[in-house]
C-alpha cells in the first residue's frame, strides 16, 4: 500500500500544506491556514493537518517535510571586497540560497560597518573576497574585525581559499559559530555558488530556524525538525528538477504581498556569456527577489514602477493605497479582482526585466557589438505563476504573466518571447523542492502536474 507524506510550506501570510503519496506523486489533498505567528506557528500547522485528515485519515501519521519563510525568512548580509566582482557574487549566491539580502558592503569591513551590519539583524552573514591565490588581507582584515567585535550571528566563509584557514581560526578564537565553503569566485569570470548554497543552507537549519523562536512547543525542537530549508530555496530546487524533467529552459515568477520572485533555470551559451562583459559570470540557476515589487505591503512602489514603465494607469494609485493600508484586502467585486491582476501583470513584467537585462548595440574599439546585461531569457519554453493572485484568479495565465512582455520592444528586454505558460494553482513547487532528495521519483511525478495542459 501506497504512504503518504505531508509537505508544508509555513508562509509569512499563509501555512500551505499538501498531501502526496509515495512513490506515485499523486497529490492527494491540499489545505492552508493563516500563519500564526503571533501564537504558535504550529496552530495553523495542526488546522492544515486537521484539513488533510478529513480528506485521508493517513495524514495523521504521515511523515511531515516543511520549509519556512515564516518571520521575515531568511536574511542575509554579504560582506565582500569589490563592488562588481566579489560583493556582487556574494549577492546573487545570497539570492539563490532562498535569502533575503538586507545587506551588502564592499572593501573591507570597520567597527562602524559592524554597527551597520547589526542594525540589518541578518540570520547569516555571508563573508567572501579574492580570488584563490589572490588577495587575502581584506577577508583576513574583516574577519578580524568581526573577532574583536564578537560577533555573535551564524558566518559562511566562502572566499579565497589560501586565507580560510587564518579566517577559521580569527573566528573559532572568538566564538563565532561559521562554516566554510568554496570559493564563490575562484577566478575572474568564474561564479561556483553550490558550495555556499550548501553551507547557508546548513546555517539556516542548524541556527535560524530554532533562534526565530516561531514556536515553543517541544522548547521548538518539533519545528526544527520539521524544517528543510528556506522556502524559496526549496522552490528553486523544484524549478531545477522540473527543467530537467522538461529538458528544456523554465522560469518561475512568484508574486506574493510583499515580494515578487524569479527563479530561473536557463542553459547559458558560452558565446552569450562572454558578450554580457560581466566580471561575474551568468549561471544557469539563478533567483532574484524585488522587495519593492508585491501585491499589497509593496503595492504603491509596484503600482509607481508599472506606471514609470508605461504599464499601468496612473489612477490605480488609489487602488493600491487601500491594498498597502490592509494587507489582509480581498476584492469583492470584479473591478477590485480586475486591479489586483493588473498589478500583479505589472509586478510580473518589471520583475522579469530586472531579471533578464537587456540586450543593445554598442560600439567598441573592436566596432559594432551586442553587449548583454542580466540572464537572457528569450528562447524560455516554459513560464510559471505562483502566488495567490494567480491562483485565485479565474483568468487564464496568459493574461496576467504575458499581458506586457512585448510591450517596448526596441528596449531590448531579453524576455520570454513564445513560452508556454502555466499557473501553479495547487502550489506543488514547494512540495516538489521537499521531496526532491528522500523521494525524487514522486517529486518529478508531481513536477510532472505542471507541464499537463
Amino acid at each position: 500500500m501506497a504512504d503518504v507524506v505531508a509537505c508544508v510550506d509555513f508562509g509569512s501570510t499563509f501555512t500551505k500544506a499538501a498531501l502526496v503519496e509515495v512513490p506515485s506523486g499523486a497529490l492527494v489533498a491540499t489545505a492552508d491556514h493563516r500563519t500564526t505567528i503571533d501564537t504558535d506557528v504550529l496552530d495553523g500547522w495542526d488546522a492544515c493537518r486537521a484539513a488533510l485528515a478529513a480528506a485521508d485519515p493517513r495524514a495523521d501519521d504521515a511523515e511531515v517535510l516543511a520549509c519556512s519563510s515564516a518571520g521575515g525568512g531568511l536574511r542575509i548580509a554579504v560582506v565582500g571586497n569589490e563592488e562588481l566582482v566579489t560583493a556582487e557574487a556574494g549577492r546573487r549566491v545570497a539570492l539563490s540560497s532562498g535569502g533575503r539580502v538586507v545587506h551588502v558592503t564592499h572593501g573591507g569591513l570597520a567597527r562602524a560597518d559592524v554597527t551597520t551590519l547589526r542594525a540589518t539583524k541578518p540570520d547569516v552573514l555571508l563573508l567572501v573576497g579574492g580570488t584563490d591565490g589572490g588577495n587575502e588581507e581584506v577577508l583576513v582584515g574583516c574577519a578580524t574585525t568581526l573577532a574583536r567585535a564578537r560577533w555573535r550571528g551564524p558566518v559562511v566563509v566562502a572566499g579565497n581559499v589560501d586565507a580560510q584557514a587564518e579566517v577559521a581560526a580569527l573566528l573559532t578564537g572568538s566564538g563565532t559559530p561559521h562554516v566554510l565553503a568554496d570559493n564563490v569566485v575562484p577566478r575572474i569570470g568564474v561564479l561556483a555558488p553550490e558550495s555556499a548554497r550548501a553551507a547557508i543552507r546548513e546555517m539556516f537549519l542548524r541556527h535560524v530556524i530554532g533562534g526565530k523562536h516561531l514556536s515553543r512547543r517541544d522548547s521548538g525542537e518539533r519545528f526544527t525538525a520539521m524544517v528543510r530549508g528556506a522556502t524559496p530555496d526549496v522552490v528553486l530546487t523544484a524549478v531545477e528538477l522540473l527543467a530537467d524533467e522538461l529538458g528544456s529552459d523554465v522560469v518561475v515568477v512568484d508574486v506574493g504581498g510583499a515580494t515578487t520572485d524569479v527563479h530561473s533555470v536557463v542553459e547559458v551559451d558560452p558565446e552569450d556569456a562572454g558578450l554580457s562583459r560581466q566580471v561575474v559570470a551568468t549561471v544557469p540557476v539563478s533567483r532574484t527577489v524585488e522587495g519593492d515589487l508585491g501585491m499589497r505591503w509593496s503595492a504603491i512602489s509596484t503600482v509607481e514602477e508599472g506606471v514609470a514603465a508605461g504599464l499601468l494607469d496612473p489612477a490605480l494609485a488609489d487602488a493600491a493605497a487601500v491594498r498597502q493600508a490592509d494587507p489582509s484586502y480581498l476584492p469583492g467585486d470584479a473591478l477590485g479582482a480586475d486591479a489586483d491582476l493588473a498589478i500583479a501583470a505589472a509586478a510580473v513584467t518589471v520583475a522579469l526585466r530586472r531579471h533578464a537585462g537587456r540586450s543593445q548595440v554598442v560600439f567598441s574599439p573592436e566596432g559594432r557589438v551586442v553587449e548583454r546585461s542580466g540572464k537572457d531569457l528569450r528562447e524560455v519554453d516554459l513560464l510559471v505563476g505562483s502566488g495567490g493572485v494567480l491562483r485565485h484568479s479565474d483568468s487564464p495565465a496568459d493574461g496576467v504573466l504575458t499581458r506586457h512582455l512585448a510591450a517596448d520592444p526596441g528596449a531590448g528586454w531579453q524576455l520570454p518571447e513564445h513560452p508556454r505558460t502555466v499557473v501553479d494553482r495547487d502550489y506543488v513547487l514547494a512540495p516538489v523542492g521537499l521531496l526532491a532528495a528522500a523521494y525524487p521519483e514522486a517529486a518529478r511525478s508531481l513536477a510532472r502536474r505542471l507541464l499537463r495542459p
